[in-house]
C-alpha cells in the first residue's frame, strides 16, 4: 500500500508567509454516557440529518495568499453559494487567528464573510492545514482546544466547521485525541452544527493513522457528520486520478463502516472528498476535469457527504512564471473546476 504523503510544497501549506491552504446526512446518535461510562456507539438506524444541498459543494478558498478572487465573483460566475474558508491556526499560544495572525473580527476575513452571506451563500471555516502552528498542539487540554474552536464558531455563528488534521497534528496520538475529544463538546454545546474531518490518504483509503483516527472517533462517540480525505499527493497509484479517488473514497467507506457499525448507504452519507484542480504537488501527478467529473458521479450516485477542493484560487491558467498557489498549471476556462463541484447537491 502506498504510504500516504500529505502535500509538502506551497500549493497547500498554511504557515505564514507561505501558501495558505473536510454533508450531509449525519445519523442522531445515542445520548452521549455519564462521566467514566464506556461510549455507546452511535446509532446506524437513526434517521440523518437533512441533506444540507448547497453545503454539500463547498470548495476551499484562501484569502490571504494565492491572488484570491472575489468569493462573491467566484458565485456569480459558478453558481457555487458555499466556500471553505481557510486555515485557523495558533497565534502562537491557544488561540485562533486566520492563518495565525489576522483577528477573527474586524478585518477583510470578516468582510469577505458578510459578502459571501449577503449574497445569498455561506462558509465553512477550516482550521489546520499543513503547515503552521496547529491549535491541536498549541492547546494542552480537550477542553481548552473545544474552546479555541468555540471562538471560531461565534465570532461568525458557523453552521459547519471543518478541521483539517495534517503533518505533525496528524502523527501524534494525543493530538488525535485531543481533536476528537474537543470536537465532542463542540457539538455537545452547538446542537446541529455540521462538523468535518480532513486528512490525507492512500488510492486505498487512509492508512493505518487515519483508520486510527476514524476509530478514535468512533470510540468517543463523536458524530462526525463526514470523514473526508485529499485524494491526491499518493506517491504513485494505477489508473486515472478520479479511478484512484474513488479507490480511495470506497476505503474511507470501508473504514467508517468498520469503525462506526453502519451499513453501506449510511456509511457513503458520512464520507466526503476534498481533491485538488490540476497539477498537483506531486511531480507528473495531475487531477483533470474528467477527473473531477469521475468523482461527481460517484458522489451522486452514494450521495456522500461533501465534495470539495483545493482550491478556488487554483481554478484558472497560469500566467507566464506562473504562482502555483494562485492557478492550475493546466490549460483551463477560469473556474472549470469549480462549476463540476458546483453541480453536486447532496
Amino acid at each position: 500500500m502506498t504510504t500516504v504523503r500529505p502535500p509538502t510544497t506551497p500549493l497547500r501549506k498554511s504557515a505564514l508567509g507561505a501558501g495558505l491552504i473536510g454533508l450531509l446526512c449525519s445519523p442522531l446518535l445515542a445520548a452521549l454516557p455519564a462521566a467514566g461510562a464506556v461510549p455507546e456507539a452511535p446509532d446506524a438506524t437513526a434517521a440523518p440529518k437533512a441533506p444540507g444541498d448547497a453545503m454539500a459543494a463547498a470548495p476551499y478558498e484562501y484569502l490571504g495568499w494565492g491572488s484570491p478572487q472575489k468569493p462573491t465573483d467566484v458565485m456569480a460566475a459558478t453558481g457555487v453559494k458555499w466556500f471553505t474558508l481557510a486555515f485557523i491556526l495558533s497565534d502562537g499560544g491557544c488561540n485562533p487567528k486566520w492563518d495565525g495572525s489576522r483577528a477573527l473580527k474586524g478585518g477583510s476575513d470578516e468582510s469577505a464573510i458578510k459578502s459571501i452571506r449577503a449574497a445569498g451563500g455561506d462558509i465553512v471555516v477550516s482550521v489546520g492545514g499543513w503547515s503552521g502552528a496547529k491549535l491541536g498542539e498549541k492547546c494542552s487540554s480537550a477542553s481548552a482546544l473545544a474552546g479555541a474552536y468555540q471562538k471560531v464558531i461565534d465570532a461568525y455563528k458557523l453552521k459547519a466547521f471543518d478541521i483539517d488534521i495534517e503533518n505533525t497534528e496528524f502523527g501524534s496520538a494525543t493530538v488525535r485525541q485531543r481533536v476528537v475529544d474537543a470536537l465532542k463538546i463542540v457539538e455537545q454545546k452547538n446542537p446541529g452544527i455540521v462538523t468535518y474531518i480532513t486528512m490525507g490518504t492512500t488510492p486505498n483509503g487512509p492508512d493505518a493513522t487515519g483508520k486510527d483516527l476514524i476509530k478514535r472517533g468512533a470510540d468517543a462517540g463523536l458524530a462526525a457528520d463526514a470523514w473526508v480525505v485529499m485524494p491526491f499527493d499518493f506517491g504513485g497509484h494505477s489508473g486515472t486520478m478520479g479511478q484512484a479517488s474513488v479507490s480511495a473514497l470506497e476505503g474511507l467507506k470501508n473504514s467508517v463502516k468498520s469503525a462506526y457499525g453502519y451499513g453501506d448507504s449510511v456509511a457513503y452519507r458520512h464520507i466526503g472528498v476534498s481533491s485538488m484542480n490540476g497539477k498537483t504537488d506531486e511531480a507528473g501527478e495531475t487531477v483533470t476535469q474528467g477527473d473531477f467529473k469521475t468523482i461527481l458521479n460517484y458522489a451522486k450516485q452514494h450521495h456522500i457527504a461533501r465534495y470539495a477542493f483545493w482550491s478556488v484560487n487554483r481554478d484558472r491558467s497560469c500566467g507566464s512564471g506562473g504562482d502555483a498557489d494562485a492557478c492550475s498549471g493546466v490549460s483551463q476556462s477560469p473556474y472549470a473546476y469549480t462549476k463540476i463541484v458546483a453541480q453536486y447537491g447532496g
